[in-house]
């Protein structure tokens, strides 16, 4: 549905940070399904544990973040300027129920909860194959800064 070109365009997250590489899905003001290839060349792996590594889970719901946010911009109908930057309010009932490790496709998946008084409320989950890694309630509202 959208390709990294398009992702580049409406997020400011440039490697190594930049954690969505494609969206399969997406109905704006509803939800969004996208993809993460995760890979053993992601520099965290380096110390994330060097014997067996895993994806830490405050980047996973930095991908899920970052999903929510393409759900925003998207059904905006607009592409933010370089001074539109979208900050963490909260987050609630984080939960890690599976390891992502090399290789595998992580599935990012938003629904939008609410929107009220500039934030925005996403029930989150990221999975693979089917099976949840993570699930969070995420806050998130976007700022212009200087």
């Amino acid at each position: 549905m959208l390709d990294i070109h398009r992702i580049l365009k409406l997020l400011p997250h440039r490697y190594p940070i930049l954690l969505v590489d494609r969206v399969l899905e997406l109905e704006k003001n509803l939800r969004i399904k996208a993809l993460k290839n995760v890979t053993i060349n992601e520099p965290f792996f380096m110390g994330h544990f060097p014997h067996r590594p895993v994806m830490p889970g405050v980047l996973m719901l930095e991908a899920l973040a970052q999903t929510a946010a393409l759900l925003s911009f998207e059904s905006m109908g607009q592409e933010p300027d370089e001074s539109t930057v979208v900050y963490f309010v909260g987050i609630d009932g984080a939960r890690f129920k599976r390891v992502v490790e090399p290789g595998d496709q992580l599935i990012l998946e938003a629904s939008l909860e609410r929107a009220k008084a500039g934030i925005y409320k996403y029930k989150t989950r990221a999975s693979v194959g089917g099976e949840t890694a993570v699930e969070a309630e995420l806050m998130c509202t976007m700022r212009k800064v200087a």
